[in-house]
């Protein structure tokens, strides 16, 4: 695509609708203009893409999935989009952040506005090296109504939508709605039958998403392999028989002490160890592996 295509508005750039990514073409609705502003070329758009959304109120573990996901998504080479909101949506763009990848943020207000305004930050750091987009011109206020509407421009710019978490009515689902009537490949994270915030996920596996139990499921679609990750620690004995016990899930302090035999002293340490090593982390009580070692 020439530069010719694209249209310069001070900082924010436009691309008319025959101007479009081709995949963002061919769904029912495609925006009549998309505005773009960050430092990334615009041909970003036209790269192999995943969608990574979820809900809002997500859950420690949902957060932990997502950015691992964003990350090692990105380090293998895919641009990971998301819509910015709280959540899921604001750990897989950090994910893709943390790899030094690229990531698109799609809004629901003027491209002009960072929403929600706690994500200010956020967003500049991928206007760093991604793009947000938004079908709204300057100036044009959030509503409700239009955040639906932006949902169709993340599942239409990529080719498979991941959805993390997800109440039974969760925007996340319209996305993956949006990301289905497009013939696109859907993705869910199993979550427990117990949990409000696995209803919408669950959902979609009875009805014939694919399970996501690794980044090697999405990776497959793409014909991609997984990113050589960062050479594995040397880990202390303690700390290596910790990571091996929460390979198989995440526990408690005291179910860590019964499984390892180890005494406080050196469990504390090992923890501690994987801890500040990003391998491992606690939330609710409960420690969980968070990155895999090379």
């Amino acid at each position: 695509m020439s530069a010719a295509a694209v249209e310069s508005i001070g900082a924010v750039r436009k691309l008319r609708r025959r101007e479009l990514p081709e995949l963002l073409r061919q769904i029912h609705d495609p925006p009549p203009t998309l505005f773009l502003r960050g430092g990334a070329d615009v041909e970003v758009l036209w790269r192999p893409a995943v969608a990574i959304v979820g809900a809002r109120a997500c859950s420690t573990y949902g957060a932990q999935v997502a950015r691992m996901l964003g990350r090692e998504l990105a380090a293998s080479g895919l641009v990971v989009v998301s819509g910015l909101a709280r959540g899921v949506d604001g750990e897989a763009h950090r994910g893709a952040l943390d790899a030094g990848g690229v990531t698109v943020a799609v809004l629901g207000c003027g491209i002009d506005r960072d929403y929600p305004a706690a994500h200010t930050e956020l967003a500049r750091r991928i206007c760093e090296r991604g793009l947000v987009v938004s079908e709204y011109e300057p100036g044009v206020e959030p509503a409700p109504w239009r955040f639906p509407a932006r949902n169709r421009i993340i599942a239409g710019l990529t080719a498979a939508t991941v959805i993390v978490e997800a109440r039974e009515r969760s925007g996340a689902l319209i996305t993956a709605d949006f990301a289905l009537e497009d013939g696109r490949e859907v993705f869910a994270v199993p979550g427990e039958i117990t949990s409000m915030l696995s209803t919408g996920t669950n959902r979609l596996l009875r009805q014939g998403a694919t399970p996501l139990t690794s980044t090697e499921d999405v990776l497959e679609l793409f014909g991609l392999s997984p990113a050589q990750g960062p050479q594995a620690p040397t880990l202390s004995v303690a700390a290596a028989k910790v990571l091996e016990r929460l390979a198989e899930g995440a526990v408690s302090a005291d179910e860590l002490a019964r499984a390892t035999e180890l005494e406080p002293g050196p469990l504390a340490a090992g923890l501690a160890e994987l801890e500040l090593g990003g391998l491992v982390a606690e939330a609710e009580g409960r420690y969980r592996v968070v990155m895999r070692p090379g």
